[in-house]
């Protein structure tokens, strides 16, 4: 498990953003809801770490409670500020959509 300060450094060091779809995503008016969480994964996907919030208010220690995006419009802000483009979103459960972040670059400190 990792904090959005630790995914950071992790895309630093080579890893990459693999977009799980929760629940099926639907459009409502002109937005699409679902669920969707964050991995962060290893080129050849032997590692992999989840995404959570960064705080932690009165969980027990086991209870494990991921980062959900409830919205697609949430989700491709999250990624676009760690410089993701393009960005895809799986609409069906269990759909993946892995993200690497353009030219093989890292992050720099000043993102």
């Amino acid at each position: 498990m990792v904090t959005e300060t630790q995914f950071r450094v992790l895309l630093q060091q080579g890893y990459q953003a693999e977009v799980v779809c929760k629940t099926p995503a639907f459009r409502k008016n002109a937005v699409w809801y679902g669920e969707w969480f964050i991995r962060a994964v290893t080129e050849d996907r032997t590692v992999e770490k989840l995404l959570v919030p960064g705080r932690r208010w009165n969980k027990q220690e086991e209870e494990i409670q991921l980062r959900l995006f409830k919205t697609a419009n949430g989700l491709i802000s999250f990624l676009e500020g760690f410089g993701f483009d393009p960005i895809h979103i799986p609409l069906r459960k269990g759909g993946r959509a892995l993200h690497v972040l353009p030219n093989g670059n890292t992050l720099s400190d000043d993102d």
